[in-house]
């Protein structure tokens, strides 16, 4: 009961703090542009962001292993807060910036979250407790941009406002009603890049970091192209691809928070793993070619669903392979790999949209996903009710 009603406030906060990043996202190009800056530069506020959580999220993950999950996730969600009237505030674009790579170093405590859910979770419920996560951020993606949206009538820097006063409230209930796992087996002393790179080195989670990365970079780039593909292609306007975006939202939210859990107790994190890259490639090919608006919705399911399949095995797997006293840091890595996908997708889908073919970005993705899935193939299954133990190696034979 202790570990529920931990999980229960644990995904409570991961939910205010993607709603209230959810809500500054769909006016932020808006306010740097009214800001004065040039559309060439707006895209480094995403790009700075993934960049700051690529470089943040294993040494968070890292510190919570030595000092505690708790003060480490109370000393971010402020941090995060600060971060957000730091955007509100903005007097130019060098300001936003900088409030936006701040945020990003905040909002890299995903890692300690999940290193949470692995502290009260057994092995076998890993999976369930890694789709809660997955879960607020469905939540927190299809109601914090409508909730934006409305306070973007009132002015463009209010969804900041409301952001950081969402994130200052998290952080006063969370430092009330937050414990500290008691199953948290605190990480001896070593050097934080030793302590990461030997949590690499276990069998199995560099196969399983490589998937993470070609998963997010496949699924990002459909992100950044999917809103050409469906004005230019389908002849979608912006306000019903934002009603794509919240279907896939909703699908994510009742698959990872529902679904997950006799999921992968049935058939294991492994197969749904290779059955979510599976879907994913299969929806990801048929996008350009679905013929019909109904047929481009058709396709987005299975492609919610997949990856709503993939994200929480691929950190339930990475969890189970990690020793006990490096869960942190080594899922941070994992989030490190998710990260510089969200960096180079956009990056590369979009030229590949505009300069080579409106496919492109969709049967490259496909491509990888089939490739995620080959290396998924060749993971060992984890013990279904064993603890993983320090030397042993659940995720990959031989």
């Amino acid at each position: 009961m202790k570990n529920r009603s931990a999980l229960a406030i644990l995904f409570v906060i991961v939910f205010i703090d993607l709603l209230g990043f959810g809500m500054v996202i769909p006016v932020m190009a808006l306010y740097a542009e009214r800001l004065g800056a040039p559309d060439a530069q707006i895209g480094w506020l995403m790009t700075g962001y993934s960049a700051m959580q690529f470089v943040f999220t294993p040494i968070w993950g890292r510190l919570s292993d030595r000092h505690g999950r708790r003060p480490l996730l109370l000393v971010s969600i402020v941090m995060t807060a600060v971060g957000f009237l730091g955007y509100a505030l903005a007097p130019s674009f060098a300001w936003l910036l900088v409030s936006r790579l701040f945020a990003g170093a905040a909002t890299a405590n995903i890692a300690i979250a999940q290193a949470y859910i692995a502290d009260v979770t057994p092995p076998e419920g890993r999976a369930r407790g890694m789709g809660l996560i997955g879960a607020a951020f469905g939540l927190g993606f299809v109601l914090g941009p409508a909730i934006g949206g409305l306070l973007s009538a009132i002015s463009l820097s209010a969804p900041g406002y409301a952001a950081a006063a969402l994130a200052a409230v998290n952080g006063v209930a969370a430092f009330f009603v937050l414990p500290e796992p008691a199953a948290h087996v605190q990480a001896e002393r070593r050097p934080h890049l030793e302590a990461l790179l030997g949590g690499v080195s276990r069998p199995g989670i560099r196969r399983l970091i490589l998937i993470y990365f070609i998963a997010i970079l496949a699924f990002s780039g459909m992100e950044a192209t999917f809103a050409l593909l469906a004005v230019h292609r389908y002849g979608l306007d912006q306000r019903q691809v934002s009603y794509v975006f919240a279907l896939i939202g909703v699908v994510a939210t009742v698959v990872q928070g529902g679904l997950i859990g006799p999921l992968s107790r049935r058939f294991g994190e492994r197969a749904l793993l290779v059955a979510g890259l599976l879907l994913q490639a299969a929806a990801l090919a048929a996008l350009p070619y679905a013929g019909s608006v109904a047929g481009l919705l058709v396709a987005t399911v299975p492609l919610a669903f997949g990856s709503s399949l993939t994200t929480p095995s691929l950190t339930s797997l990475i969890s189970r392979s990690a020793r006990a006293e490096d869960q942190g840091g080594t899922l941070g890595i994992g989030q490190s790999a998710a990260a510089l996908g969200r960096i180079a997708g956009p990056i590369s889908a979009t030229h590949a949209y505009s300069q080579l073919w409106f496919a492109a970005p969709y049967l490259g993705g496909a491509t990888l996903m089939l490739a995620g899935a080959a290396v998924g193939s060749t993971l060992r299954r984890p013990p279904r009710h064993e603890p993983v133990e320090p030397g042993a190696a659940p995720a990959e034979e031989g």
